[in-house]
């Protein structure tokens, strides 16, 4: 019934302007994000490949980072086809349903990203301050009930977010100025009153963003009290080296989520956004999977194992 009053927005078509004011880049852009969304398919789809079949990696720990590795291919795969294909058409408009869909998805895992990243430093948690009581706590049936809860809250997330949108009306010029549909572009393009839909998108925001960093430094200053309890110098380092690949990862997804706070209002401020917009949903989900594997050795071992048993075959 919203999408049938007023102009009838479900059959409005949008333009993604994306890098379109510079066109001697094309091809270069085309081709950097090409190799970064093959380097992120094949680093996450690689992890998720890895962990299952190598035994030694059956652990709740590995089982939330291949959940992981599941959200960013999501993540990327929502944003990068798109982007790469106006990179190289002259074309690039997208209907009004392939706009709201693709803010849908990709709010569905940008959230998911977040809490579980969240998960991740809760595991690091029980692994580090409580170990002898890890498996009892962390047990096959918390474990799901853990990864379970970011895919619910990013999915509510998203129909909230989404069905606001969907209450609003365009007409006119329906230019878009960033690589994809995001709830900001999109609601800046609408010629309707969006009060109700920033007011919702601010609120979901700041929840997310203040819970989930709540939960970050509050594990991880009980991680670090605990390591500097322990006496042995190979402990501690034990201990802080069992957190590094994670703490990198957070460290690179609220850095990116900070830069974008931080853009100034002024004319250049959308190409701010179209770079951190880059970094946030194309290079962090390729870095991810990178960070995991090249600073954690069981990862690099069962990878090792993995290519011996391919030759040996061949």
């Amino acid at each position: 019934m919203l999408l049938a009053e007023g102009n009838q927005s479900a059959g409005a078509t949008f333009t993604l302007l994306g890098f379109s004011e510079y066109p001697g880049l094309q091809v270069p852009l085309f081709l950097v994000f090409l190799t970064v969304y093959m380097v992120t398919v094949v680093g996450n789809l690689g992890m998720i490949m890895i962990i299952s079949i190598s035994p030694k990696l059956h652990t709740h720990t590995y089982f939330f980072l291949c959940q992981l590795s599941f959200v960013d291919f999501c993540y990327s795969t929502t944003v990068t086809p798109k982007l790469l294909e106006n990179l190289v058409v002259e074309d690039r408009t997208i209907s009004f349903i392939g706009c709201i869909t693709q803010f849908f998805l990709a709010c569905i895992f940008g959230v998911a990203e977040t809490f579980m990243l969240a998960v991740m430093a809760y595991d690091r948690f029980v692994a580090v301050c409580n170990p002898l009581l890890y498996t009892v706590v962390m047990s096959q049936k918390f474990c799901a009930s853990l990864v379970a809860g970011p895919y619910t809250w990013g999915i509510i997330s998203s129909l909230i977010l989404t069905y606001s949108l969907l209450a609003l009306s365009f007409c006119g010029s329906n230019i878009i100025n960033n690589i994809f549909c995001d709830h900001s572009a999109i609601v800046s393009i609408s010629c309707s009153d969006p009060y109700i839909s920033q007011v919702l998108c601010f609120i979901i925001t700041i929840f997310n963003e203040a819970s989930s960093l709540v939960i970050f430094l509050t594990t991880y200053i009980f991680i670090f009290v605990t390591v500097i309890k322990i006496s042995s110098a190979s402990g501690c380092q034990k201990g802080l080296s069992t957190c590094a690949s994670h703490l990198t990862a957070i460290a690179i997804f609220y850095g990116t989520i900070l830069f974008l706070y931080c853009v100034p209002n002024s004319k250049n401020s959308w190409l701010t956004v179209k770079l951190g917009s880059i970094f946030y949903t194309v290079v962090t989900s390729m870095l991810n999977p990178l960070i995991y594997s090249l600073r954690n050795k069981d990862v690099k071992e069962s990878v090792k194992k993995l290519m011996n048993y391919s030759i040996q075959f061949c």
